[in-house]
């Protein structure tokens, strides 16, 4: 049997993912990357100097500041912003390709560069916000994962309220209470969206076709 989905034309979406840190969001991404073919990781632009072992155009787009800001300046870019002393930004260029071939791509951004991409893109945007449980459960997986000292660890409690504060601007909320349970509702919001009439381009002509009229 012929699967007839898999012949109609779709417009693929962005789907951005923000949480304050230590809430799961990062884990729930990777997971998402490993089970779905159809969905790839943005790359940002960024002028900081590589690390070692990062790859130009896989892991960033290592660019010159001057050639970032003509960037900014021609509006190329679907967010950007100033991060201590360097500038990251997501190219337009790269995610529309990636668009138009109908798979979807991937953001790990934060609410202020959310913000940015439902100015220059709404009709493409699915945004999720990943919440903990609590907070105490919050702090816990902040001290768990060992990655940051206690004073790093507090400054980023300190910075989840205000993160947090801007939940009603996404379009799902997820809280976090179940790692399996919290990927497959990410799962699910991915199957239903990519399902909508609008990003189903080929659908008139799909459908024209079982009319007759063609």
């Amino acid at each position: 049997m012929t699967n007839a989905t898999s012949t109609i034309g779709r417009r693929g979406l962005m789907l951005v993912m923000s949480s304050p840190s230590g809430a799961g969001k990062t884990t729930i991404t990777r997971a998402l990357l490993q089970r779905d073919a159809g969905i790839t990781m943005s790359i940002s632009a960024t002028t900081r100097a590589p690390r070692p072992g990062e790859v130009d155009g896989k892991d960033y787009f290592f660019v010159p500041v001057e050639k970032f800001q003509g960037w900014v300046r021609d509006g190329q870019f679907l967010e950007h912003a100033k991060v201590f002393d360097n500038y990251y930004g997501t190219p337009k260029g790269p995610v529309e390709d990636v668009l138009r071939q109908g798979r979807d791509v991937l953001f790990d951004i934060d609410w202020q560069g959310t913000q940015q991409v439902r100015d220059t893109a709404r009709a493409d945007l699915v945004s999720v916000f990943v919440l903990p449980p609590s907070v105490a459960e919050l702090e816990r997986r902040l001290h768990t994962r060992a990655q940051d000292s206690a004073e790093v660890v507090a400054k980023r409690m300190a910075k989840a309220g205000d993160e947090m504060s801007h939940w009603p601007e996404y379009d799902y909320i997820i809280v976090n209470d179940d790692l399996e349970r919290s990927i497959a509702s990410v799962q699910a919001i991915l199957t239903a969206e990519r399902l909508k009439r609008e990003r189903q381009v080929g659908m008139h002509d799909f459908v024209s076709r079982l009319r007759g009229m063609e």
